[in-house]
This record gives structure tokens, C-alpha cells and sequence, in this order.
């Protein structure tokens, strides 16, 4: 059985314990544009996919090629997706003030 992009995609984002909605908002699209990708009606432009690909860390080709000699291991690292699950349980205000705050700390890293 062939796997397209669309799998890839929810799979990508299963493994990672993301809803529609996380991933659609933290790479800025509706969720319903994301839904699209998934069930293959639709294809992303090329800044989505680029937003996808580092996102789930993985390259552009894997998911729209399913490239095999890819790393196998697509989860993002556990912080990450702890820092996703927590802003995705704030209200909308206090979600924006701490992605402030991480802006900031990684401003001043640079």
C-alpha cells in the first residue's frame, strides 16, 4: 500500500500527540486547511510545507516523497511537545504572553 502525503502528515502528528487544531495553530493555518492535507483533498504551499517540515523535523522530501532513508524517529522531543500542550491549555491571553516571553529569551540567546 502506497502512502501519500496526507498520511504522512497524520501520522507525523499522531505520533507527536498533536489534535488538527495544535499543529494548524502553531504553523498558522485554520484547522480545517489542515484536515484538507490529511485527507489528501488539498496540498500545502510551499511556506506551509516548509513550516511543516520543521516543525515535525523532518525534510520537505519526506513528506511529500515518504522518503525512506529518512530517520525513522519523527517525534518531536518531549519538551517540545510539553510546551505545546501547555500553551494549547491557556487561555488566548496568557498563551500570548508566554510565547512573548520565550521570544524574548531567544532574542537575547542570539
Amino acid at each position: 500500500m502506497t502512502t501519500t502525503m496526507g498520511d504522512r502528515l497524520r501520522e507525523l502528528r499522531i505520533r507527536n500527540c498533536l489534535s488538527q487544531e495544535a499543529v494548524a495553530r502553531i504553523i498558522g493555518i485554520t484547522r480545517s486547511a489542515y484536515s484538507h492535507y490529511e485527507i489528501n483533498n488539498r496540498q500545502p504551499v510551499y511556506d506551509t510545507l516548509i513550516k511543516l517540515a520543521g516543525f515535525f523535523h523532518v525534510t520537505t522530501d519526506y513528506i511529500i516523497h515518504g522518503d525512506s532513508r529518512e530517520n525513522q524517529n519523527h517525534a518531536a522531543p518531549a519538551d517540545t511537545i510539553e510546551i505545546i500542550r501547555l500553551l494549547n491549555n491557556m487561555d488566548h491571553t496568557k498563551r500570548k504572553q508566554s510565547i512573548d516571553k520565550m521570544m524574548d529569551v531567544i532574542r537575547e540567546a542570539e
